[in-house]
């Protein structure tokens, strides 16, 4: 077998081992076969095919030699490599599908395909001399090119395409020092074989073989318009340069692997691992980056500043993923990842064990790291310090897998400046060891997360150390089971720091109970001034929209005793579930996933979907909240509600029934009905409604009184909106008069509408009514920078003293210019106007 060092540059014979050997001038001695040497870049043992330990204690020095078995015999090499001096070229080819031609003149060979077809050529041998070169004019379409015979392929010349080119050999491939492979579509080298007739048909291939060679680049592949995959059984090696601008370069190892054929994401995945081995010590750079080992081993020891980059394109974001999940990863040097425009970028790695070197870092907007179980240590600290101090936002996961306990200790002090946020998520328990500390000096975020795959498992969170956010205006927050515990230790805080306006955070540093089920749901009305955090979304099968109470019923807090502590959703839903009823401090019946929260209570970042519910007779009726006194921000709800047929006077709300609290940065696009008062966000309001809005439909009928965002206003109505239709019915009862309004039905002696619109269809169907745009009755104040679209809405009037010349044209509506100048468009204002909208929206929307 032919032992090669990765920098070759000169050679001699072992003659004890029987072997040859290229040797580096710098290396000081060389090794035998299958010896274990250690260091930060360690040589490889190859032979064995078993992973290789890094171990500073190491006599390898400074482990300059990496050498690697390329699986060539020594008489096969010292015989070739004789012809190729003079030159050499593939031999022996013939179409076996497809059809071309195949021309030898020279030095070269030239492979004609008509158009843009594709064809497959078997080749008695396929290498490439130094001085020689292969050329595949293929248009756009693709040859595939196996090699029947016992001989290597040594590509040492250039080979060029202007479409795919793929290349199989299971004796191996080399692309040496002076090989140049260029081409215009994918390129591919393997020692695992396929299947003619998917290639000929472009479906997904298979690739599988029980082939123990390797595919070894020592020189330069380019895929201007696609991909580059190198994949082998038992190691691939790059100590090259490869680059596709365009596409990815993707490096596998496996017994059998799927090659998915796709333009925005990954496309080799391994689906029997080989315990193979993928050793990168040169440069990839593509718009994405994959080295896949399944069970096997990753060496990413390329230094010498980041010579591992996805750049991205227009369609493709820039990602780099090192997957071994049963292997182990070792990393040197940085790992650039970004999007087309120079930002964003995601690197994923994947390992049973993880190890880095002194300069691994990663550059890009987040790093995401998955491993069974790991303890932090100082070498690992520093990886993770460094990205962050880069502006690399890092996760941190553990899985549990391969019957590990899944837990997570911090074992080493973490410091970082800036705005990169650091989560530390757990499968079971998550401890910060004694003595350490962790810090920021900036605006950076920091998680900790027990229970990370919301099993309820009994997950704690324990800080034995210190955690250091003094001199941070960031944020600390620990989540552990609702059966689990909470050890604080010893946190330092911010005297100055403020809570962002719209956040509804109180604290610098929270600890919440993660709610994952609907049994922890039931539990916290047992503490209704906990604070608690929704660990993933809870869907509850979902109500029958024809059938009222299918499910469990939920209400938190009541009349006599409110939810005055915090519920913060995570961005996270409940699906489905079944509003109780309770009493409200007034002896009213309200009914709302909270059925009553205090002045204290916050609920944020929470949906509350699918819910339908029947108004039962009077009462006070929402989706999120029957009653609400405190703050709800960031949280929306969609489903039905009311509809019952029942005269009645429930006072009815999409989001909330009644809201004398605060509503911020919040929506409903439920569907409301009801025999009283009816608002597509909130039924009757006394406290704030602040850059909120509603799109479902909103209907009244008998004495209703329906509102496109609110029924009845006696309260704030501040840049929010409405655009769900209105309606409003006659019924049996004679003495009911109904009329419907965008905006507001009606706006008592205190309320005030400010900086708002309505576009929603208004329709009337008694008493000679009038579809009216913002207020049917218009008491209080309404100012004169608030509108509504009389196209769409029908309305030619928009109630109380609001000039026609208020009600837009669709036109107007859709023009910032059109609008009063306390109307902030900029780039830091309230509203803003996407492209081709035919209406203003809150500017915060665009990032929800």
């Amino acid at each position: 077998m032919l032992i090669a060092c990765l920098r070759d540059a000169s050679a001699k014979l072992n003659r004890r081992s029987s072997k040859w050997w290229f040797k580096n001038h710098s290396c000081r001695r060389t090794r035998p076969v299958g010896s274990r040497c250690h260091g930060e870049e360690a040589c490889m043992p190859f032979q064995s095919g078993q992973p290789f330990n890094i171990d500073a204690k190491s006599n390898c020095r400074r482990a300059r030699c990496n050498w690697i078995l390329v699986g060539v015999s020594v008489a096969e090499f010292i015989a070739s490599s004789a012809s190729m001096a003079g030159g050499v070229l593939p031999q022996g080819g013939r179409y076996v599908s497809g059809q071309g031609s195949i021309t030898a003149s020279g030095n070269g060979v030239v492979i004609t395909q008509p158009g843009s077809t594709r064809g497959v050529i078997e080749w008695d041998s396929f290498s490439i001399g130094k001085r020689d070169g292969v050329t595949f004019d293929n248009g756009r379409g693709g040859t595939l090119n196996h090699v029947s015979g016992g001989s290597p392929s040594a590509i040492l010349g250039k080979l060029s395409a202007t479409g795919d080119v793929f290349l199989i050999n299971p004796q191996g491939i080399v692309i040496g020092r002076s090989g140049v492979i260029a081409t215009g579509g994918r390129f591919l080298a393997s020692t695992l074989d396929l299947c003619d007739d998917a290639f000929m048909k472009g479906n997904a291939l298979t690739l599988s073989g029980e082939s123990d060679t390797r595919v070894v680049n020592l020189g330069r592949i380019n895929s201007n318009g696609g991909d580059v995959f190198l994949i082998a059984r038992r190691a691939v090696v790059n100590d090259g340069t490869i680059t596709a601008p365009n596409g990815t370069v993707e490096l596998a190892v496996g017994e059998q692997v799927l090659l998915q054929y796709a333009n925005g994401g990954r496309q080799v995945f391994v689906q029997t691992g080989s315990k193979g081995t993928i050793f990168d010590k040169g440069s990839l750079e593509a718009a994405q980056i994959s080295l896949q080992a399944a069970d096997g081993n990753i060496y990413a020891l390329a230094g010498g500043g980041a010579r591992l980059r996805a750049n991205g394109t227009a369609n493709r974001d820039g990602h780099v993923w090192l997957v071994a999940d049963g292997g182990q990863v070792i990393q040197r040097g940085a790992i650039k990842a970004a999007n087309d425009d120079g930002n964003g970028g995601i690197v994923d790695i994947q390992a049973d064990q993880l190890t880095f070197g002194k300069d691994a870092q990663v550059r890009a907007s987040q790093w995401n790291i998955s491993t069974p179980a790991w303890t932090i240590d100082a070498s690992a600290a520093n990886s993770l310090r460094r990205s962050l101090n880069a502006g690399t936002s890092v996760n941190v996961t553990t899985t549990g897998a391969n019957g590990t306990t899944g837990d997570l200790v911090i074992g080493s002090s973490l410091g970082w400046n800036g705005s990169a946020a650091l989560t530390l998520a757990a499968y079971h328990n998550l401890s910060i060891a004694l003595g350490v500390a962790l810090g920021n000096k900036g605006t950076g975020n920091l998680t900790l997360r027990a229970d990370a795959t919301s099993i309820d498992n009994g997950g704690n969170v324990a800080n034995r150390g210190t955690i250091d956010w003094s001199a941070s205006t960031g944020l600390v927050s620990a989540l552990y089971d609702m059966n689990g515990s909470y050890s604080p230790g010893t946190i330092l805080t911010n005297a100055a720091w403020t809570a962002a306006r719209y956040s509804g955070l109180l604290t610098q540093v929270s600890a919440y109970k993660l709610v994952n089920s609907l049994t922890d749901l039931l539990d916290v009305p047992l503490d209704l001034s906990g604070v608690y955090a929704l660990g993933k979304d809870i869907n509850l099968g979902g109500a029958n929209p024809s059938v009222y109470s299918l499910g469990t019923p939920v209400s938190i807090g009541n009349g006599t005793i409110a939810f005055t502590g915090q519920f913060d959703g995570m961005g996270h839903v409940i699906s489905g579930v079944t509003p109780g009823g309770v009493t409200s401090e007034y002896g009213y019946a309200t009914s709302g996933l909270f059925g009553v929260i205090g002045k204290q209570g916050v609920v944020r970042n929470l949906g509350v979907t699918n819910v339908h519910v029947d108004d039962s007779g009077d009462g006070v009726f929402g989706i999120v909240a029957g009653v609400n006194h405190g703050l709800i921000t960031y949280t929306y709800a969609s489903g039905s509600i009311g509809g019952g047929g029942i005269i009645a006077n429930p006072s009815i709300g999409g989001l909330v029934g009644d809201n004398e609290g605060t509503i911020t940065r919040s929506w409903s696009t439920a569907t409301v009905d009801s025999t009283g008062v009816a608002g597509g966000l909130v039924g009757s309001n006394e406290g704030l409604i602040s850059q909120s809005y509603a799109t479902g439909s909103t209907a009244g009928s008998a004495h209703g009184v329906p509102g496109g965002l609110v029924g009845v206003n006696d309260g704030v109505i501040s840049q929010s909106y409405a655009t769900g239709a209105v309606s409003s019915y006659a019924t049996s009862c004679s003495f009911c008069m109904v009329g419907g309004a965008g905006l507001v039905n009606e706006n008592y002696g205190q309320g005030i509408i400010e900086q708002s619109f309505a576009t929603g269809r208004v329709t009337q169907y008694n008493f000679g009514t009038v579809p009216i745009g913002i207020a049917y009755f218009a008491g209080g104040t309404i100012k004169n920078n608030v509108y509504w679209d009389k196209e769409t809405t029908g309305a030619t009037k928009g109630g109380g003293t609001l000039p026609a010349s208020n009600g837009f044209t669709t036109a107007q509506m859709s023009n910032p210019a059109s609008f009063d100048t306390s109307w902030d468009f900029s780039a830091t204002g309230a509203w803003a106007m996407p492209a081709g909208a035919t209406h203003p929206v809150l500017r915060w929307q665009l990032t929800h």
